[in-house]
């Protein structure tokens, strides 16, 4: 089966060889997620540009962004809220500080809350 994937090749125009291979460049150049015990994760409430309603940001994950989506996932179901994930942090909807804090705790996860 053939990588047909016309835009991750944007650059090359045509080749009359038969047998040319295709170099795609890999874009995932992510680190290794690390172990829970060895992240050092920071839990604060924001306000800041959302129209006055709270968050709870968890930052400093270091990781795939497919761990990071599952950590965010996980954390979301337990608080029975939504969010999202972007740049690196998990947002959650309203205050949640304690209770991420206390489920990070129990994951094996090194977490600390910030008073930001």
């Amino acid at each position: 089966m053939k990588n047909n994937d016309w835009k991750s090749r944007l650059n090359i125009v045509y080749s009359t060889s038969t047998d040319y291979q295709y170099e795609l460049k890999n874009t995932g150049d992510e680190q290794q997620t690390l172990l829970p015990r060895l992240q050092n994760l920071t839990v604060c409430l924001d306000r800041k540009q959302r129209k006055g309603k709270k968050v709870t940001l968890v930052t400093g994950f270091i990781g795939t962004a497919e761990d990071l989506k599952n950590l965010g996932k996980e954390l979301k179901t337990k608080c029975s809220t939504g969010g999202s994930i972007k740049d690196g942090e998990i947002i959650i909807q309203g205050d949640f500080c304690n209770k991420v804090l206390e489920l990070l705790t129990k994951a094996g996860y090194k977490a600390k809350r910030s008073g930001g």
